[in-house]
């Protein structure tokens, strides 16, 4: 059994205590810690966990590994204190909201032979391990290109504390670009080289939950991101993250091959169909699930877990969110000098999940 600390118990720890539930056989959230220690003790209280300070969390010896669920702006920092604690570390996403301290992250966690673990870990759910098996099935033949989608008006109209979302580590790109890209790198591998164009449409947003309404939202990133990607395969592809689009029709993902097209449900969620277009069918068909459709976040804590048990490669891994924030911050980069920018953090797809089984 390993032992889970949790820090930082705000809006998305409920979803790890709920989806963690389900390997219970292999793992155990014991602890848990916040700044706010008024709600860390509230969280303990409806989980049946102790809370403590963080400083007491990374000082407990039966805790193996430390899940940080922070805001973006203090991950490296809260990562690397679990790091030199001694403990592995999960954390949410983004890895770091620069390059800099993430590549220490995962420099201090080699240095220590310690594992880091990022979300999300949605693309082990069923909707992106079926697509995994039919591109690796060769259901569509060779990869083409690959196009993914996330249009939406931002959180400032219905967020309790949207201000994060339009200051440094925010933005429509490091908010949501993580599961669309990891998604894209579970299917095809990584990604070679980009180039982007951003946009700004507002300055200044205005906060629309109950317990803020009216506050002034300033805005001081890109919140319209376009880029384009070429993958180590040879494919193309084509991505778009806004909080400035009022409506869409757009689909979340697709992939297109020599012989098919496959669309794949939202990056966001561990369910969805995923449909599966040939010529020789004629239309859009609905493939069956093979994977089990009751897996929510945590499946990546659960894996690395078991992972660090057996001595495999876990998938969620660090390597591969740093990988993808590289490539988030590559675009604006790119936007900036009008230059192609080459991604210098490779990594291979991580093993796909066997069907009917959880993690191996």
């Amino acid at each position: 059994m390993t032992n889970i600390g949790i820090i930082g118990t705000g809006a998305i720890a409920p979803a790890y205590m709920t989806g963690l539930a389900v390997f219970s056989d292999r793992v155990k959230v014991v602890a848990c810690a916040d700044i706010n220690l008024d709600r860390a003790q509230s969280f303990a209280n409806q989980y049946s966990l102790q809370a403590i300070t963080v400083d007491d969390l990374l000082a407990n010896d039966a805790i193996d590994i430390v899940i940080n669920l922070t805001i973006p702006a203090v991950h490296a920092e809260v990562s690397l204190q679990i790091l030199n604690a001694g403990k592995h570390v999960y954390l949410e996403k983004p890895l770091a909201i620069n390059l800099h301290d993430a590549q220490e992250v995962m420099q201090v966690a080699h240095r220590k032979n310690l594992r880091v673990g990022c979300a999300p870990d949605t693309f082990l759910g069923a909707g992106g391990q079926t697509a995994r098996r039919l591109i690796d099935e060769g259901a569509i033949g060779r990869p083409v290109s690959a196009n993914a989608f996330m249009m939406s008006h931002g959180p400032d109209s219905w967020h309790p504390n949207p201000f994060f979302y339009f200051v440094a580590g925010g933005g429509p790109m490091l908010d949501m670009g993580p599961y669309y890209l990891t998604a894209l790198v579970n299917l095809l591998g990584g990604i070679k080289q980009v180039t982007g164009m951003t946009n700004r449409a507002y300055d200044n947003r205005t906060a629309g939950h109950e317990a803020i309404a009216g506050q002034n939202i300033p805005v001081s990133v890109e919140t319209h991101v376009t880029g384009l990607m070429q993958f180590d395969n040879g494919a193309v592809g084509t991505i778009i993250t806004s909080f400035d689009t009022w409506k869409s029709t757009l689909p979340r993902i697709e992939i297109h091959g020599t012989e098919g097209s496959i669309s794949v449900p939202d990056p966001n969620r561990f369910d969805g169909d995923v449909l599966l277009y040939k010529p020789q069918l004629g239309e859009w068909q609905t493939v069956q699930h093979q994977h089990r459709s009751d897996l929510q976040r945590g499946i990546g804590v659960a894996d690395m877990a078991t992972c660090i048990e057996v001595g495999n490669p876990h998938r969620a891994s660090g390597e591969m969110a740093l990988h993808v924030l590289e490539t988030m911050l590559a675009f604006e980069k790119s936007a900036k000098s009008g230059q192609f920018v080459e991604i210098k953090n490779t990594v291979s797809r991580p093993d796909a999940l066997p069907a009917n089984l959880v993690t191996s």
